[in-house]
């Protein structure tokens, strides 16, 4: 029997000047909007993945500010369980050359207004906008990576 277990995965909340930092990737289910996240690596502390992830997928090099949430979710086929850690991020220089990850198809700085009209790869890309426009943060200082 094969043991179950969630995937782990991080999300950085890119604002700046009212708008949010979101990938258009191609998935599964078709081309949708993100925000730049992925899965936690073997070794990695979280908020050292979310700073990855978010190169990575943007090009930018970001720096985690704060936790926004925890946010566990079902797949849209119900087959996995994600465990998101969303962190507000600050971008702090664009590395334009940088190559973006496979599937990633380009970046867009979009209002709230405007996220709402794409198709998203799932709802919790929505709510975490929600939350951080609400003022929900959390000081990095909860999360304890021990030796």
């Amino acid at each position: 029997m094969e043991r179950w277990k969630p995937h782990v995965t991080v999300a950085a909340v890119i604002e700046r000047d009212g708008r949010f930092l979101l990938v258009r990737e191609r998935t599964a289910d078709g081309i949708r909007y993100n925000q730049p996240a992925g899965h936690l690596e073997h070794g990695e502390t979280l908020i050292d993945a979310v700073a990855r992830e978010a190169l990575e997928e943007t090009g930018w090099q970001v720096k985690p500010q704060a936790l926004l949430g925890i946010y566990q979710a079902e797949s849209l086929d119900g087959t996995i369980t994600y465990l998101r850690f969303a962190f507000i991020c600050q971008a702090e220089r664009e590395q334009p050359n940088h190559p973006l990850d496979d599937g990633i198809l380009d970046t867009h700085w979009l209002t709230p207004t405007e996220v709402r009209e794409r198709e998203l790869r799932s709802p919790t890309v929505l709510r975490c906008i929600d939350d951080y426009l609400a003022g929900q943060r959390y000081p990095l200082s909860l999360i304890q990576t021990l030796a």
